[in-house]
């Protein structure tokens, strides 16, 4: 894509998350914290299951699937914002806007059909328990992981698509720390009221139906585990509740950002930190401390890794020259 014929603008200035110079070498130790947090709980969930066969199960697979995806999330924006913190002039091209655009979409789309498939896996494993082995084969949960790519691309272009094309022609000045979709539209030099209006109907119903399917089908999950007085019961209800908590902290700021486009509010800053860097840092905490088998596979891998370590120490203690 040639931007020359569309715009006058080559890059955007990215303002960050505050503009007071004494704050930057904070925000930078703090948010460089919380990435590497990210990429060790996540990538620690994915080698876990991975490595443990106990773990191949419906569940963890899609759950792996959802610390990948929260990777990818984290990433497409916060290196470069860690980065900006040491710099006084924050800036960004045009075709790298557009790309974190593309790629915020692609993941956070992807997550949302994901975190509705996993819904489904609990609704299928305790609501028809008797059937779960047959419905939830490899196969379909392979094909519901394809499905939260598939969607979360088409997603992600159709709102790349009535973008790529606007003019601007200045301001170019982004209130936040990467490109967030309404806050580039509002710098095009054109009425965006229409094209709002297609934000609205695109991200916003896509995060506000999901939600709502999401909430109806944990309901329809509380009411039946409520039914069954059982050892499995207490289990299944922290299971819930961590998907629960999930889901709210990761939609809320969404609906909050897409569903009411045509007002930019102080708070949406904020908001966008929370849903690409804390959110993606809660998966690995709630599904490593709420959960046992996670720990338990854990703690077998690591001894796993320790022994080979062990092994390979006395192996080289073995080769080494003696005088």
């Amino acid at each position: 894509m040639d931007q020359a014929n569309y715009s006058g603008v080559t890059e955007f200035v990215l303002l960050g998350l505050s503009g007071s110079s004494e704050l930057q070498l904070f925000y930078f130790i703090f948010f460089t914290m919380f990435y590497i947090a990210i990429l060790l709980g996540n990538f620690l969930i994915v080698l876990t299951v991975i490595s443990e066969p106990a773990l191949h199960t419906p569940m963890y697979f899609l759950l792996s699937n959802l610390s990948f995806t929260d990777v990818c999330l984290s990433s497409f924006a916060t290196p470069k914002m860690i980065a900006d913190f040491l710099l006084e002039y924050r800036s960004i091209s045009f075709n790298g806007c557009m790309t974190q655009i593309f790629f915020l979409h692609v993941f956070a789309g992807g997550e949302m059909v994901l975190l509705v498939a996993m819904a489904y896996d609990r609704y299928v494993a305790i609501c028809k328990p008797l059937h779960y082995a047959t419905i939830m084969s490899l196969q379909k949960c392979t094909g519901l992981v394809v499905a939260s790519w598939v969607i979360g691309i088409l997603h992600s272009l159709s709102q790349l698509a009535f973008t790529v094309n606007l003019p601007f022609c200045g301001p170019n000045e982004v209130d936040s720390f990467f490109c967030d979709l309404p806050l580039v539209i509002k710098l095009a030099c054109v009425d965006t009221y229409v094209l709002e209006i297609m934000m609205l109907s695109d991200s916003g119903l896509m995060a506000m139906t999901s939600f709502i399917l999401l909430l109806i089908s944990y309901t329809v999950i509380l009411v039946t585990v409520r039914q069954h007085s059982s050892a499995g019961t207490a289990k299944a209800r922290a299971t819930l509740t961590a998907h629960i908590t999930v889901i709210t902290l990761f939609f809320g700021p969404c609906i909050f950002i897409y569903a009411w486009p045509f007002r930019i509010f102080p708070v949406d800053k904020v908001l966008s930190v929370f849903y690409t860097v804390f959110t993606p840092l809660l998966n690995p905490i709630i599904y490593t401390l709420r959960n046992k088998e996670m720990k338990s596979a854990m703690q077998k891998l690591r001894g796993q890794l320790m022994n080979a370590r062990q092994l390979s120490q006395l192996s080289l203690t073995m080769r080494a020259p003696h005088n």
